[in-house]
């Protein structure tokens, strides 16, 4: 049979308790790297817990960027496989899954979110 395709979407939001440096906007920085591992490391249980789990590939940060004098804007591609007997992927089903994952958009682990800046796209 052939292989399942693989889909990306695009997840993004702003953490208020990490505070933007030049090295997280360099990719091969040492704290880019950290802070991305560490990213993947809260993200990547609460989509294998989501509608979408069994497909569920994995996250990749793409770019911290800064928000304001205090925030950090984190973007990231996520990606799926989009098989007939997966669970179909539904950005509204997502994006309600990981706010009430994260207590309405406002913690993800030991960092805090602006409850406004979620963003899921398909």
């Amino acid at each position: 049979p052939p292989s399942p395709a693989v889909r990306n979407f695009t997840l993004n939001f702003t953490i208020t308790n990490l505070q933007f440096t030049a090295d997280l906007a360099m990719p091969n920085s040492k704290r880019f790297e950290s802070t991305e591992r560490v990213m993947r490391y809260y993200v990547d249980p609460l989509l294998h817990k989501s509608s979408i789990g069994p497909a569920y590939v994995g996250c990749k940060v793409v770019a911290f960027r800064s928000k304001g004098r205090h925030d950090t804007g984190v973007d990231a591609i996520c990606s799926y496989r989009d098989e007939p007997s997966d669970p179909k992927f539904s950005r509204v089903t997502v994006y309600r899954e990981l706010s009430n994952m994260t207590k309405g958009v406002t913690k993800l682990g030991h960092y805090s979110l602006n409850s406004q800046s979620l963003y899921v796209n398909g």
